[in-house]
């Protein structure tokens, strides 16, 4: 992700073939005519170790389990209504949605109660998760704690009222700080706002990004931290940018990961979203070590169209990019 203009045993499945039809919408092997079973309306969720899964096609398919689920950000439907949002989650397969948290977005923390109610009851009635509230809090950087704590509290009382079980934020420290000076300095405010993340039933998630980008730069903080209630969000991109492999971003970050960002870019030098699968980024590598940890957390397909408007539309890109993430899921398996 960018920020905003001022920017500067182990759980797998039996049968491969049975992902593939699961999460690529594609009918089951064996499905007389090759027609697919009726859907249930039922939304996919997690699956655990039972005989009989839930996968895309509906409730009760013998298919693979799935432990991975899928969500997108709204940083790449900028400015799309909630009702939207929820529609291509729906039609596209996806489990949840990661809300992007601004005043130019439906979703911000100056909702009225009432207006939150309407969020969270708008997402269970269409049976898609609320993954964060995305937010964009800089925690290590210089100024005042109090201002910064308040806005993580805000963030927080968000999420606690639609439900969300993450708060996103950066690092944010400055050129002009030490290493040390920012790491000091975000773990004095995560640690003060552990406690009202405690009380609010939401973890914050520092994401690798900015001034700590990578997986140890990253530890560096929540190391100092040591809160239960502080984690990490794994940004695929910035750890890659950052010169770090995903086994050893994954090691930094196992203890702590809230879920993880996948995207996909050209190059280095030029990082406009792209369809997943078309671009650099080590996205098989990072899927098949969290498959052979038997991690179940979540994939965020975070495509920046808000900071790039020439690139490609989202909506056109969810159903193969889903599609994408079920191979890399099968061959992993």
């Amino acid at each position: 992700m960018r920020l905003p203009p001022r920017r500067a045993g182990t759980r797998r499945g039996v049968a491969r073939r049975g992902l593939t039809a699961s999460l690529a919408g594609a009918p089951p092997a064996g499905t007389a005519g090759g027609a697919p079973a009726p859907v249930s309306p039922t939304r996919p969720g997690p699956v655990r170790d039972t005989g009989v899964t839930r996968g895309i096609q509906g409730r009760g398919c013998r298919v693979l389990s799935v432990f991975m689920k899928l969500a997108f950000s709204t940083l790449g439907v900028p400015g799309l209504p909630t009702a939207d949002v929820l529609r291509l989650a729906t039609a596209h397969g996806y489990h949840g949605v990661e809300l992007r948290a601004h005043p130019e977005e439906p979703v911000h923390t100056g909702l009225t109660p009432a207006e939150r109610t309407e969020v969270a009851a708008e997402f269970k009635a269409a049976g898609i998760e609320i993954l964060s509230v995305a937010g964009y809090t800089r925690v290590a950087a210089p100024g005042e704690d109090e201002a910064v704590i308040a806005e993580i509290r805000a963030l927080l009382t968000l999420a606690r009222d639609l439900g969300a079980p993450y708060v996103r934020v950066f690092p944010g420290g400055s050129p002009d700080q030490t290493p040390e000076e920012a790491d000091a300095t975000a773990a004095r405010r995560l640690g003060t706002a552990a406690e009202h993340a405690t009380d609010a039933g939401v973890r914050i998630l520092l994401e690798t990004h900015d001034s700590h980008r990578t997986g140890a730069d990253a530890m560096r903080i929540l190391g100092l931290v040591g809160h239960r209630q502080v984690g990490a969000v794994w940004d695929v991109m910035h750890t890659w940018l950052g010169g770090e492999q995903p086994v050893e971003s994954h090691a930094a970050l196992a203890p702590h990961l809230g879920y993880v960002q996948v995207k996909d870019i050209a190059s280095a030098e030029d990082t406009t979203p792209l369809a997943l699968g078309e671009g650099i980024l080590p996205l098989a590598d990072c899927v098949e070590i969290l498959s052979r940890h038997g991690w179940d957390g979540w994939l965020c397909w975070e495509y920046e169209k808000r900071w790039y408007e020439k690139a490609a539309p989202l909506p056109d890109l969810l159903t193969p990019g889903r599609a994408h993430l079920s191979r890399l899921l099968n061959d992993s398996a």
